[in-house]
């Protein structure tokens, strides 16, 4: 497993378009992290676990596509 870098709570992350303040994440990335998410807990045998995975999906989900459905309603 490799480490990941470890943030102090002055560290931020920098974005793609620092001039809007928004981060740009495709539905692409979006679909592949779910995706991904959603085979890690198939092999979960903790409910605690793939409930809270399960969160994480719908909040990762959510970033593009509750956005798009709520334009998409609106037309």
């Amino acid at each position: 497993m490799s480490e990941l870098p470890q943030l102090d709570e002055q560290q931020v992350l920098p974005m793609e378009e620092e001039t809007t303040g928004y981060e740009v994440i495709s539905s692409d990335e979006v679909d592949r992290t779910v995706a991904s998410i959603e085979e890690m807990m198939s092999r979960i045998q903790s409910e605690n676990i793939r409930a809270i995975l399960d969160e994480a999906a719908d909040e990762i989900y959510s970033l593009v596509y509750s956005e798009s459905l709520h334009d998409a309603e609106a037309a």
